[in-house]
């Protein structure tokens, strides 16, 4: 591996650095272009694009990748599963945020948890500067549950509107 501010990367590209910003990404043209680019053997998957003004941070999501699409499924009935929560982070205990604990969503929304709950790095998964038992921690792409959000208001209009007719 390459490791910038490290000699001990055991990564295929590590950056570490006491900076607030480790990795800055630039570029000097203008209009539309690409920050980064996230490829599987050849097939992009995601990328981080840019419109002059603002970032884009996409995924795949084209129809030509997908298949079995259904629309008549039942959001509402999951959504009311999900417990969001009041917390403040143990690092920052003076701000209080929103959000999900990740072990509850798992069941709910897997694809929107990587992780397992109580995991904990061993010698098969420890990386740079991990050691056995130090835990490793579950994490949320909460853009996931979008989907999930549209079709229960969906839902909920359809049924406001037979109410009122």
């Amino acid at each position: 591996g390459v490791g910038f501010g490290t000699s001990n990367a055991s990564y295929t590209a590590c950056v570490r650095s006491g900076a607030n910003t480790p990795l800055y990404v630039s570029t000097t043209g203008t209009g539309a272009g690409g920050f980064i680019s996230f490829s599987q053997n050849g097939a992009t998957r995601g990328d981080i694009t840019y419109t002059g003004s603002a970032v884009a941070y996409n995924t795949s999501s084209d129809y030509r990748l997908k298949e079995n699409v259904v629309t008549d499924w039942n959001a509402t009935t999951r959504l009311k599963q999900l417990k969001p929560s009041q917390f403040n982070f143990i690092e920052t205990p003076g701000t209080t945020v929103e959000g999900f604990l990740a072990h509850e969503v798992s069941s709910i929304v897997p694809q929107a948890i990587t992780g397992e709950k109580d995991e904990v790095y061993t010698d098969e998964n420890s990386g740079e500067e991990r050691t056995n038992g130090e835990p490793k921690y579950q994490v949320i792409d909460q853009s996931k549950l979008i989907p999930l959000m549209v079709k229960t208001i969906q839902e909920l209009e359809a049924r406001i509107a037979a109410l009122e007719g």
